[in-house]
Parts: C-alpha cells; structure tokens; sequence
C-alpha cells in the first residue's frame, strides 16, 4: 500500500506538473480548441498516459520501486515497453505534452515540448545512464547494445540462460554495491 502511495504521489508532483499543470498554465489564455483538435489530441494524452502507467506499473511490481530518484526500482527493468527503448516513460510525457500542443496549436506548447525533451535527454545522459553503469554493471552495458536511448527498437528477449524462471531484471552487480556501499540508489532509465 505503501509503494502504491509513493507511485501515485511521485506521479501528481513530477509528471503531474511536467505533464499537465504547467502546459495547462501555458495554454489557459489561448482561445477554446476546436472539436478536431480535441479529437486529434485525445490519442496523444490517452498514449501518453497509458505508456507512463505501464512503466510506473513495471517499476512497482518488478522492480518494487518508483520512479523517483530518491526511490527507484531495486532492479534493472528491462521488460514491457523497456524491451523497446531504454526511456519509455520519458516518451510517455512527451507524446502528453505533444497532445497539449495539437489541442491548443500553440506554438509556446511546441518550445515547451522541445525544453523539456531537450531537459529530459541531459537527465538521461549526463545522470541517469552512468548511475546505472555503475549500478547494474554489464547488465546494464548489455542492456544498452540491445536497446536503443530514445527511437524504438525490434524487442529484445530478456529471458537470460542464468535465469531458470525466466526472469529478466538484474540485481545490482556485485561490484557496483561493493563500490556503492552505504549509498547504494539504484536508478534506471525511464
């Protein structure tokens, strides 16, 4: 109940306002969409809020974990949409933020979208992806040969032969907590 609870405040806070509070300041004072551009815009947001749900589902329930930083998943996730591309729920917020942007026809929702693209790929890059190197080892390494930062790749089996159940989601390597101890976070790509 608890993890449920994290999920759900991490949801209304973080992407709540990336996703739809501050587009929703941005377009406020536009004129009324018309009634294609809200049957345009409803796939987007309806994408985009499927595509975040289903990760922040994985996280959860097989990596027992969040998506924030200060809680993240406990284990690499490397199934569902993850099996695609390595940064589904940041794609998620973008397709979201995309519907924004066809609802209202704004331009400022469009430089919006492309800030935050742009914040979300430094995030990634500078942050998140070396954390993950450090944490989950060649696991993770193998993880990024076989799917791709951003555009969508063919699925990757994750079923590993060291893995009997069929599991795919790696523990922290051995000498990543053992390099890592005390403040061991393990964070993952979104």
């Amino acid at each position: 109940m608890l993890l449920l609870f994290k999920n759900l405040a991490f949801t209304l806070i973080v992407p709540g306002t990336v996703a739809i509070y501050v587009p929703w300041l941005i377009a406020r004072g536009l004129p009324a969409a018309s009634l294609g551009h809200v049957l345009a815009s409803a796939p987007l947001f309806l994408l985009g809020g499927t595509i975040y749900l289903w990760c922040v589902w994985d996280f959860a329930t097989l990596g027992k974990g969040t998506p924030a930083p200060i809680d993240p998943p406990k284990r690499l996730i490397v199934r569902g949409l993850y099996r695609f591309t390595r940064n589904p729920m940041y794609i998620g917020v973008l397709i979201a933020i995309t519907g924004w942007g066809v609802l209202f026809q704004a331009a400022e929702l469009g430089l919006y979208a492309l800030v935050v693209g742009v914040m979300f790929h430094l995030f990634v890059v500078l942050y998140e992806e070396p954390r993950l190197h450090a944490l989950f080892g060649m696991d993770y390494e193998n993880y990024c040969t076989r799917v791709r930062r951003w555009l969508p790749s063919p699925p990757f089996n994750p079923v590993r032969e060291s893995d009997p159940a069929g599991g795919a989601d790696a523990q922290p390597s051995e000498a990543a907590s053992r390099s890592d101890e005390g403040s061991r976070r393990p964070h993952r790509s979104r």
